[in-house]
């Protein structure tokens, strides 16, 4: 149900449809936004408002306003422009890097627009709560936040201003956040039960957010940035930034002969250099595969303060290693691959046959090295020897080598095996895409340390309070819903969160057509519905009228027109195009039923 409640007139409303396609446009429900009349560009990653955006976007705000205070947080509201000192005392004035837009004032103050506010809520806290009967304690907010995205993009989707609802939950122990958490889960449920698209629950990284568990809720989108992955037998599901592959136990290396380097000229490829090793060095247990080599794939990071810091990771051959989920598990800090430029800064590498000899804090290049998970002591590995044409073969992990650490790095693929159930019930991945709609976290004690969040427990002793965090994007929501209920003729939305209830078009030349269908409007509005009432005239025709309400797209579309005649309206189904024809006079408290159910 859509507020606030009233008559809607094309004729007056501040809309303009258009007929072709923004030249800016990448993703159907950013094409279908504007052609619908619903936002307009201001600038890259920068939208306006028009009526009836902003009516979704507030019916969108206000269910989540409705499920919130159901668990009893309450609103607040904080200021967009913030100093910098809370930022810096946690960290992330630096860690933000260029991802935030910062200003100097005229006293040479400087201040940021308000990326997050866990800063903010935690030092609210502090000014105005000291004991533990002043908690558990759950505030949220829906507001504008501004982020300097480098390539903001999809319209609504990835953009440089777009409104969050962020709530931050207090509590003065684990088990009081868990409770925490969870009443925020529940209702998060509900609300993307109500926006009404498809939304899958899985398991995710904290970044720079911290904490310890971590859940997103995506909207099922092909157009959807974020990769997850599912599995075919039990409920395990993730961010591919997440998943964490079962790490096997470390194997017995007796019997392996020493490593030994050979040269392997023209294997260009891990398939010819697998068949080359199949022919010249063949195993006595089994054959070469390309999951025995360990490619070494060499990337700069770049810090938050500005440092860089060249790294080498070392996957399995048969796998590439997935920038986007490196960067997850490294998060502020941004990761590239290395260059030629820089790859000529470590005359140690030669580029395609880089080993673990030359690899290590504490080897002759001294970059770090980092290893996938299944690079346990004991396997068996071929790999660069640091000489063009030539590899080792035989290099017993443990044995030969030992790198810095293990990270997530590797790409996760179809069919790869469930962390959870995969090495006992057989468990495969499905992977498919989605759109970030809600995450949620158990932030622990990360900002109420840095910001000195201290309340007395029972028996007087200070205790550092325990936080949540949990962000809704209710602008990206207009987008993801449209991306999800959408078809080729238009936009369709679900009815909680539609401009109006109800949109009839006038389809007709004489006055008794225009006089039905205003006071069939000025019913339903009395009724408590809303309406949207193409009552345009001239040079507008019903084809226009019609195509217009398909592009719109109410969920319920009543035509005034030839039916009238007979003493009927049509009444259309947006969604399933069903159609049925009404008698006028029983037409308001049909459609009344209609839309309240």
């Amino acid at each position: 149900m859509t507020a606030p409640h009233g008559v809607l007139r094309m004729s007056r409303l501040f809309v303009r449809t258009l007929r072709d396609d923004p030249a800016d446009a990448e993703v159907p429900s950013h094409r279908l936004l504007v052609r619908a009349g619903y936002i307009r560009r201001a600038a890259p990653g920068i939208y306006t408002w028009l009526p009836l955006g902003l009516r979704v976007l507030r019916n969108i705000e206000n269910v989540i306003r409705e499920e919130m205070d159901a668990i009893g947080a309450q609103e607040l509201l904080f200021p967009a422009l913030l100093p910098k000192e809370p930022y810096e005392a946690s960290g992330r004035w630096t860690d933000y890097g260029d991802n935030i837009f910062r200003l100097t004032d005229r006293k040479d103050g400087d201040y940021l627009l308000g990326p997050t506010h866990e800063e903010m809520f935690t030092l609210l806290v502090k000014d105005l709560y000291s004991s533990y009967k002043d908690l558990p304690l759950s505030i949220y907010q829906i507001q504008t936040k501004y982020r300097d995205e480098a390539r903001p993009r999809a319209g609504l989707l990835r953009g440089r201003e777009f409104v969050m609802k962020d709530s931050y939950s207090f509590d003065v122990d684990d088990a009081g956040l868990e409770a925490s958490y969870q009443r925020h889960r529940e209702a998060y449920i509900r609300i993307f039960d109500r926006l009404g698209f498809e939304y899958v629950i899985v398991k995710a990284t904290s970044g720079a957010m911290g904490g310890s568990a971590s859940e997103e809720f995506l909207a099922r989108a092909d157009v959807g940035e974020d990769t997850y992955v599912s599995c075919s037998r039990c409920d395990y599901a993730a961010n591919v930034e997440a998943v964490e592959v079962h790490v096997p136990e470390p194997v017995s290396a007796e019997g392996v002969p020493a490593a030994h380097a050979e040269d392997t000229p023209d294997t260009p490829t891990i398939e010819t250099l697998v068949d080359q090793l199949n022919e010249a060095f063949p195993r006595d247990d089994r054959a070469w595969a390309a999951a025995d080599t360990l490619k070494n794939v060499m990337v700069v990071l770049h810090h938050p303060d500005g440092t860089r810091e060249p790294l080498a990771i070392g996957v399995p051959g048969d796998r590439d290693v997935d920038l986007r989920r490196l960067s997850g598990q490294l998060e502020p800090i941004e990761v590239e691959a290395m260059d030629e430029t820089e790859m000529q800064r470590h005359p140690a590498l030669v580029k395609g046959y880089i080993g673990p000899e030359v690899l290590g804090t504490q080897s002759k290049s001294g970059i770090r090295f980092l290893v996938d998970p299944r690079v346990v002591d004991g396997t068996r590995w071929v790999t660069g020897a640091n000489v063009a044409g030539s590899h080792v073969v035989d290099l017993v992990a443990g044995r030969d080598f030992t790198a810095d650490g293990t990270i997530e790095a590797a790409e996760v693929r179809e069919g790869d095996a469930c962390p959870r159930c995969g090495h006992t019930d057989g468990g495969t991945l499905h992977a498919a895409r989605g759109i970030e709609m809600g995450h949620i976290f158990q932030l622990g004690r990360l900002y109420a340390e840095a910001l000195d969040l201290r309340v007395l427990d029972e028996s007087g002793k200070l205790v550092t309070v325990t936080m949540g965090s949990y962000g809704i994007g209710p602008s990206r929501a207009v987008a993801a819903i449209a991306e999800n209920t959408l078809d080729e003729i238009g936009l369709c939305w679900p009815r909680e969160v539609a401009p109006a209830d109800v949109h009839i078009v006038a389809a007709g030349k004489d006055g008794e057509v225009f006089d039905a269908a205003a006071r069939l409007a000025d019913d339903l509005a009395a009724r408590g519905l809303t309406v949207l009432y193409d009552d345009r005239t001239g040079k507008v025709s019903p084809g226009v009228k019609f195509k217009d309400a398909e592009l719109i797209g109410v969920p319920t579309i009543v035509t005034v027109g030839r039916g009238l005649a007979e003493g009927v309206v049509e009444v259309r189904d947006r969604a399933t195009g069903e159609r049925q024809d009404v008698a006028v006079g029983e037409a308001a408290a049909h459609l009344e039923g209609v839309v309240r159910g």
